[in-house]
C-alpha cells in the first residue's frame, strides 16, 4: 500500500471525536483553485471532497454561525443554572 502523501505548505489534521484512528485533512491546493477535505483511518484515505475556492467562505460563514450558536446555548444553560451570574465569578 502506498504511503499517504505529505500534506501541502497550507494544510492541516483534525483527529475525530471517536478516536485518533479517523482523522479529517484539510489542504489548500492554490494551483488548482481547491481545498480537499479527506476523511482518513487508520492512515488509508477513505473519502475525499474538492471544494471550490470561492466557496470557502460559504463553509466558514457555517462553521461560525454553528460556534456562535454553541456559546450562547452554553451561556443560556448556565444563566438557567445560575442566573446571578456568580458561578463564573472570581471569590475573593
Amino acid at each position: 500500500m502506498p504511503a499517504a502523501r505529505p500534506l501541502p505548505q497550507t494544510g492541516s489534521i483534525f483527529l475525530d471525536a471517536r478516536g485518533a484512528d479517523r482523522a479529517l485533512r484539510v489542504s489548500w491546493h492554490q494551483e488548482s483553485d481547491l481545498v480537499v477535505l479527506s476523511l482518513w483511518r487508520d492512515n488509508v484515505c477513505t473519502g475525499s471532497f474538492r471544494l471550490a475556492v470561492d466557496e470557502v467562505p460559504a463553509l466558514i460563514d457555517l462553521l461560525r454561525t454553528g460556534l456562535v450558536r454553541s456559546y450562547e446555548q452554553a451561556r443560556d444553560r448556565l444563566e438557567a443554572v445560575d442566573p446571578t451570574g456568580s458561578a463564573g465569578a472570581a471569590s475573593a
